[in-house]
């Protein structure tokens, strides 16, 4: 029975995270459709509502909360908690707060509110990738992660993140001025 809770719990993690990663870049869609001039604005926002509402409430909400329901399920079948664990909990319940900001930009952009510009939704949307590599490097090394190594590897891999979206906005900015 463990083995089965343990691949629902891994199907909805895989679902909840593409959710997470796909509803940032609708929100970068539409706050860049709200560039555009009429009638492609109206037309567009619309559209990304329309996806946005199903993405979220049809796909991420559901998973996450299946995420949380198998999740607990599978410790309770093994029931210890090891020091791996403990520390992979307290990024899940970092991603788990990420998944809420999301929830806020959500009903901001359904109501019209457009509070951040698409570059800053662009780094945003690398938060889940930081969570996702510190989670499944905890849960899959385990006890053969040195915390030095690994907190050592998740800030050379965020500065590696950030310098690619510094290069990625600089070819954009380029090709902009290009046309």
């Amino acid at each position: 029975m463990y083995e089965y809770v343990k691949a629902l719990h891994i199907i909805f993690v895989v679902t909840w995270f593409a959710g997470m990663f796909y509803i940032v870049r609708l929100f970068i869609y539409n706050t860049e459709a709200n560039d555009k001039p009429e009638p492609a604005r109206t037309i567009l926002t619309s559209q990304f509502g329309i996806m946005s509402k199903r993405l979220w409430y049809g796909i991420t909400w559901p998973s996450a909360i299946l995420t949380l329901i198998f999740g607990p399920w599978m410790w309770y079948m093994r029931n210890h908690l090891e020091p791996w664990l403990a520390i992979k909990l307290c990024f899940v319940v970092g991603l788990y707060v990420y998944h809420h900001t999301l929830h806020a930009i959500y009903k901001q952009q359904a109501k019209g509110i457009f509070k951040y510009s698409s570059q800053q939704l662009r780094i945003w949307n690398e938060v889940a990738t930081i969570f996702l590599v510190a989670i499944v490097m905890l849960a899959t090394v385990k006890q053969g992660l040195s915390v030095v190594w690994g907190l050592g590897g998740l800030v050379a891999f965020v500065i590696v993140l950030m310098s690619a979206i510094k290069m990625y906005k600089a070819i954009r900015q380029k090709k902009g001025s290009n046309e």
